[in-house]
């Protein structure tokens, strides 16, 4: 149990900015283990951005209460998957070998390509996640926790779809040159069955009250089949930043789905 609690802290420690004990550090090994508990940060991560909204809510307009959430999701992570989006978008905009790729990933700076893609990436959140939670209209406590569990699922979904490109994919760079890069090197099926639990549960409990919220299971993963798939053609695998992006990109999906589900299903 202790290592367990070590290893939650180390993943909760790498994926956020979220005070941890001091005898947490970013040990290989326990980084490798980590990754089992990255969708179960999604729920920290949703949990808070759900509270930031409900509380702005109370005050504030549900589109206003929208920007709050979002900007303390972004604090919490320190906006680490949106970087790596950004740095994709980057990459992948700009280079045309797998080389001219990786190095304008690598570059700390930010370009056109990443700075019209987050823009246009936040745009997207906030205006999906204001209709998306306009569904669930009512002050009754299910309408709030529908709600939560929309917040939740979407962070934590994402992030087991972009977790799930490790297990089937192999780590692009060849040098040991990205933080990531301890997260590629191994898994066993601890990780494999700690990611899917903790990615699928708070779907699965969105479903209870409406079955067909499954069905966005479809998009979200023929979302990342389709962004593995690129990064293997151009990249050879993938790297941390592709991961990031895989992350944000299926957030959208996701809430673009329940609002595709709900309207014509």
């Amino acid at each position: 149990m202790k290592k367990e609690l070590h290893i939650f802290f180390t993943s909760l420690m790498f994926y956020t900015r979220i005070p941890c004990p001091k005898n947490i550090d970013h040990h290989p090994d326990y980084l490798n283990k980590a990754t089992r508990y990255f969708p179960l940060i999604g729920w920290i991560v949703g949990s808070i951005s759900f509270l930031a909204f409900y509380l702005f809510s109370l005050f504030l307009s549900v589109e206003t209460a929208v920007i709050f959430a979002l900007i303390i999701s972004v604090l919490i992570t320190g906006a680490f998957h949106e970087d790596g989006f950004a740095d994709v978008c980057d990459g992948f905009g700009g280079g045309w070998t797998k080389e001219k790729i990786l190095i304008i990933m690598k570059d700390s700076a930010i370009g056109a390509y990443g700075a019209i893609g987050l823009v246009l990436l936040f745009l997207l959140k906030f205006k999906l996640l204001s209709e998306s939670v306009s569904l669930f209209k009512g002050d009754n406590s299910i309408a709030f926790f529908q709600v939560f569990i929309l917040f939740v699922s979407a962070h934590a979904l994402s992030r087991l779809a972009a977790i799930s490109i490790i297990f089937t994919h192999e780590y692009s760079r060849d040098d040991a040159s990205s933080k990531s890069k301890p997260i590629a090197k191994n898994h066993s099926w601890k990780e494999v069955f700690g990611s899917f639990f903790f990615g699928l549960l708070p779907l699965f409990v969105f479903s209870y009250f409406q079955h067909k919220f499954l069905l966005a299971l479809i998009p979200v993963f023929i979302t990342r089949f389709f962004l593995a798939r690129y990064f293997q053609k151009w990249i050879d695998g993938y790297t941390g930043d592709c991961l990031g992006a895989t992350q944000q990109v299926c957030e959208v999906v996701y809430y673009l789905s329940i609002l595709l589900i709900w309207k014509f299903i």
